[in-house]
């Protein structure tokens, strides 16, 4: 789930000598700005990500959504970008106010490759965020916590009553990303000899 489209593979128009947090700086509070060339830099050149991670910790509210922003895109694409950094995204997980740097880090965190302590940390955080005025922190929350049950399936059980209270009670934009959860969640595992019928189907037997 990415929030925003933008065409993260073409040739980034910043120049190379360009630091990151001057690319990040133009712009309102909320405003994309120039996140997606940000984000293909960091893509093409894995090195620069460490000026990116600096840039969500920066005293400017712009810089920092900005900068979660761009590598919410790029990690879309490349989940082990971020994961140098992880205890620390974690930390600014809990920590983070602004709606922006919220939405975003709650799709970022649960791509990382989480320990199921470090999954229970992080599910206690979103929880919290499920409180958050927003309507796109609490549906981006709500993503992350199915995300995380990838990594710690012991979490599934709590999670799916929590995505089926809020299918039902959330803003429209929770109930219909709380359907689309469930479907997916709450889809049947084939079994091996559906798996193996399905496989000699699709050969031709």
């Amino acid at each position: 789930m990415t929030l925003f489209s933008c065409r993260i593979n073409k040739i980034p128009q910043m120049q190379k000598s360009e630091p990151i947090r001057a690319v990040l700086s133009p712009g309102p509070r909320l405003a994309v700005g120039r996140a997606c060339e940000v984000a293909a830099l960091v893509l093409t050149q894995p090195k620069k990500a460490s000026q990116l991670i600096e840039c969500l910790w920066d005293e400017d509210p712009g810089i920092a959504n900005r900068a979660a922003d761009a590598l919410e895109r790029a990690s879309y694409h490349r989940p082990t970008l971020a994961a140098p950094w992880k205890d620390s995204l974690l930390g600014l997980l809990a920590e983070a106010g602004q709606n922006k740097l919220r939405w975003n880090l709650a799709l970022i965190v649960p791509r990382l490759q989480l320990t199921p302590p470090e999954c229970r940390r992080a599910a206690a955080t979103l929880r919290t965020y499920l409180d958050d005025k927003s309507s796109i922190v609490k549906t981006c929350a709500m993503q992350g916590l199915a995300e995380l049950t990838r990594h710690d399936p012991s979490l599934l059980p709590e999670i799916l009553d929590l995505l089926r209270i809020l299918a039902r009670s959330g803003t429209p934009a929770m109930r219909a990303r709380g359907r689309i959860l469930l479907a997916k969640l709450e889809a049947p595992v084939p079994s091996l000899a559906q798996f193996r019928k399905s496989a000699l189907r699709n050969q031709g037997g």
